[in-house]
């Protein structure tokens, strides 16, 4: 009985995660209604989240003894975690300019697909008649969602949208591919502080040549609109998505977590007032049976959908 318990609240945690996930979209399309660029609103998400990072990090070094790794494993940690947090989110951002939230979180979510044929290529690991038929699903959703939103969708450069929500994806699942090892020797939570500070540097670095005191002069909803990101789509969901990765298994998260975009569209009808097509929630329906296939009896191993 407690161990269904404790099954319960893992699958409850990847719940709360994936629904805050999925309100990224949603947060910054409010925020782009204010006259603000991708890097700026990047810049203020980490800025604001920086603190909570560090100090989780210091409470985890001082509970779990110190970090004992190579100088080449800390540039590893280093150029994943940037790569991760820094280019797959700055990519992100951008594509959101161009297309709806509920479009992004259905193409976002090719990411699996996109680890599966990396796995592939860089190490040789087979590919399965499931796993097939799963890349053809997914692919065969994100065609006919991208097909609906186009006919929907009153912005130009749709095309140009989902190629950098594409790309973020791509990048997304070479951090992924490129943690794993590092990942396994820190532990989820610890790896993530790290990973999400090394990112911060290089996105302030950026934010501040590109904007300059311009960061200090937003209208103060902004400021509010990048707490809300700091706090419930980046720290909160990627420790509750670690603790529940502990409790129900990475492939059991992955499918769980896969409910995303059904929470990104109901979230995006509903406070942003984007159309939604049939192609898009028939493409949805499939791209998540795609995601499905994908994770179905994968070998354990931390993992979280992107942020």
């Amino acid at each position: 009985m407690e161990n269904r318990g404790h099954y319960w609240v893992g699958v409850g945690f990847v719940l709360l995660s994936a629904f805050c996930f999925a309100c990224k979209g949603i947060l910054i399309k409010l925020a782009f209604r204010y006259p603000i660029d991708p890097i700026a609103l990047l810049t203020l998400r980490m800025a604001f989240s920086l603190p909570f990072y560090l100090a989780i990090g210091q409470y985890l070094n001082r509970a779990e003894g110190p970090v004992t790794l190579s100088r080449r494993e800390w540039l590893t940690l280093a150029a994943v975690g940037i790569t991760g947090y820094y280019f797959a989110s700055l990519f992100n951002f951008i594509g959101l300019l161009y297309i709806s939230a509920s479009l992004e979180r259905i193409l976002l979510f090719v990411y699996p697909t996109f680890v599966l044929l990396l796995n592939a290529i860089g190490f040789g690991r087979r590919v399965t008649r499931q796993q097939l038929l799963a890349l053809l699903l997914t692919y065969a959703g994100i065609l006919l969602a991208f097909v609906g939103n186009i006919r929907l969708s009153t912005q130009q450069d749709v095309a140009l949208g989902a190629f950098w929500v594409i790309l973020s994806g791509l990048v997304y699942a070479l951090y992924l591919v490129g943690s794993e090892s590092v990942m396994r020797q820190l532990g989820s939570q610890r790896f993530t502080c790290y990973a999400m500070i090394a990112a911060t540097v290089p996105t302030l670095i950026h934010g501040t040549v590109a904007s300059g005191t311009a960061l200090f002069h937003y209208p103060t909803t902004v400021y509010w609109l990048g707490v809300l990101m700091a706090l419930f789509v980046t720290v909160l969901p990627t420790f509750m998505m670690a603790e529940g990765i502990k409790r129900v298994g990475a492939s059991n998260t992955s499918i769980i977590a896969s409910i995303g975009p059904i929470f990104t569209i109901g979230l995006s009808t509903t406070i942003l007032h984007e159309a939604i097509s049939w192609q898009q929630l028939v493409g949805t329906g499939l791209v998540l049976s795609g995601v499905f296939l994908t994770s179905w009896r994968r070998t354990k191993r931390s993992t979280y959908v992107p942020d």
